[in-house]
């Protein structure tokens, strides 16, 4: 029988004992009952460093998340579990838990990223080893039961040249760092956002001071100067929150030569364009967008949001940001679908196509 990675049954307490229907697939379950021990709060990485050591902290998701080129997986309570390798979502046969289960694993998979998951707070976003993201969400917000959705990083070492075949892009995206541009990664979900956004920032000189400001750290920049500050829920007192937007403000008091900003959503916007319209030049952000057409609709309703009106918003951007590189998922690829630059008309901010 293979048992459970020895990174979750030595010195762990409080064990998670699951079904054999969690035995990894390609073992048959024995018969009789037999006792598969995944113990999840707490662990770290086993020494050794292996690919199969640092996908251990996902318990009985391991095997399924060590399939090829798995980068995404989702398990919608006892519905059943699926997995992405790049081309849409798959369901696997051969995996079988039912909601007390799926709960307890998303519980103790928060509880490994240091949150924690409850009736108090029932959707929690968490980062755990090597850039891997757990979100989960409890019923009766999830209403066909606890669902846990992983994102797995599978494009470390992977430089600006490998991820953009276009010579004209790859170009473009050279000069807007030699130039210190201000660029704005978007895209849908899954459409590559921070991946690009990290193989842009390894191509910062080595003598650049880069913080990076994220709300779950997943950025993994290959750069000697890279710091990294990421946000906090409150406790189970409901103290100790500490935002984005506050922390783009440490930011700033830290020297940045460049300042990131993983994922523009709220109030963070305010100071990050803030920021780049005061000599921080060379920053960069991400942003979800269905298009690069409406990249300012997206600006102008965040800055509703917190209060701006759409000339704020439309002149603050055109200032701030000098590029705009959009990314679409089509079939199994993340491909640049265009970019371009923010410019004012008639005072409303547009996009206008540079490549």
């Amino acid at each position: 029988m293979r048992r459970a990675p020895r990174a979750y049954v030595s010195g762990m307490s409080a064990p998670f004992v699951a079904r054999p229907s969690w035995l990894p697939p390609e073992v048959p379950t024995p018969s009789g009952p037999v006792p598969h021990v995944v113990t999840l709060a707490g662990v770290q990485p086993e020494a050794s460093g292996g690919a199969d050591d640092a996908l251990a902290v996902l318990g009985p998701l391991a095997p399924y998340a060590a399939r090829g080129a798995v980068t995404d997986l989702f398990v919608n309570g006892s519905r059943g579990l699926w997995i992405d390798r790049g081309a849409g979502a798959e369901r696997v046969v051969d995996w079988a838990a039912d909601e007390p289960e799926v709960r307890a694993l998303a519980t103790r998979l928060v509880a490994a990223g240091g949150r924690h998951l409850d009736e108090a707070a029932p959707a929690v976003d968490v980062r755990l080893g090597r850039g891997i993201r757990v979100h989960a969400v409890l019923p009766p917000i999830a209403t066909g039961g606890t669902t846990i959705s992983v994102r797995v990083p599978r494009a470390a070492g992977r430089t600006l040249a490998d991820l953009v075949p276009s010579p004209g892009h790859l170009a473009r995206l050279r000069a807007a760092v030699a130039r210190r541009e201000n660029v704005l990664m978007t895209g849908a979900a899954g459409s590559g956002k921070t991946t690009l956004l990290a193989a842009l920032l390894a191509e910062v000189p080595a003598t650049e001071r880069i913080v990076v400001v994220e709300d779950v750290a997943e950025l993994s920049i290959d750069h000697p100067h890279v710091v990294g500050l990421e946000a906090r829920q409150p406790n189970l007192e409901g103290r100790g929150h500490v935002g984005l937007d506050a922390l783009v403000r440490e930011a700033l008091r830290m020297r940045p030569d460049r300042i990131v900003v993983g994922e523009c959503r709220g109030p963070e916007l305010r100071e990050l364009l803030g920021a780049l319209n005061t000599g921080h030049d060379g920053g960069a952000g991400t942003l979800h967008a269905n298009s690069l057409d409406d990249v300012p609709a997206r600006l102008e309703a965040l800055g509703a949001g917190i209060g701006l009106s759409a000339e704020a918003v439309a002149r603050l951007a055109a200032s701030a940001l000098d590029l705009v590189v959009h990314l679409e998922r089509r079939d199994d690829e993340r491909v640049i679908a265009g970019i371009g630059a923010l410019r004012l008309d008639g005072g409303r901010l547009v996009v206008e196509t540079v490549s």
